[in-house]
């Protein structure tokens, strides 16, 4: 009977042992499994970011597609607007050359805003360094510092994005007299 005893305890120490090492083992096949499943939804969650982030290149390469061919006609526009500012309405010997450069310019322009190219002429606005290039700076006490003046070329915005900085004068106070030498003495 002792023998007996001593067999069944031998047993229940080696099921022990056993249910310890199945247990052992269980968690260490779902510790693998919980790694697997962290892969896959990382790789998932990759593969979405390069799907979203390649949708996103393609429509800005449609959006913008124009950008380069838009910047070489600028200098086209520019130069009508030129011969438009530089040449006289009431003169009979250009009036029909200018009413066809008028309505060059017109066509041009109403095809450049088809395609989301915007104009950007800031006269008499507040200085906007974002959409602005100062050439100049000239003392006015008769607008605010800091307003365009004048402006030397219009900027132009394609979708939004700047394409060409409006190049202008801007505005500064009035500097304070300087002290005349009487005045020292």
């Amino acid at each position: 009977m002792a023998d007996e005893q001593l067999n069944e305890k031998d047993l229940n120490v080696e099921e022990a042992g056993a249910g310890n090492a199945a247990d052992a083992r269980v968690l260490e096949l779902e510790e693998q499994l919980a790694a697997a499943k962290d892969q896959a939804l990382r790789a998932v969650a990759d593969v979405q970011n390069a799907r979203r982030r390649a949708e996103q290149d393609v429509e800005k390469a449609h959006k913008f597609a124009l950008e380069k061919f838009a910047g070489d006609l600028l200098p086209v526009i520019d130069s009508l607007e030129l011969a438009l500012a530089h040449s006289s309405a009431e003169d009979e010997n250009v009036k029909q050359i200018r009413e066809g450069v008028e309505l060059t310019l017109k066509m041009f322009q109403d095809t450049l805003k088809r395609y989301n190219l915007e104009a950007i002429d800031p006269h008499g606005q507040p200085f906007n360094p974002e959409h602005h290039q100062a050439m100049a700076m000239q003392e006015n006490a008769e607008v605010e510092p800091n307003s365009v003046l004048n402006v030397f070329q219009k900027g132009y915005l394609l979708n939004g994005r700047l394409l060409r900085p409006a190049m202008v004068v801007v505005s500064k106070a009035p500097s304070a007299p300087q002290p005349s030498i009487d005045e020292k003495a």
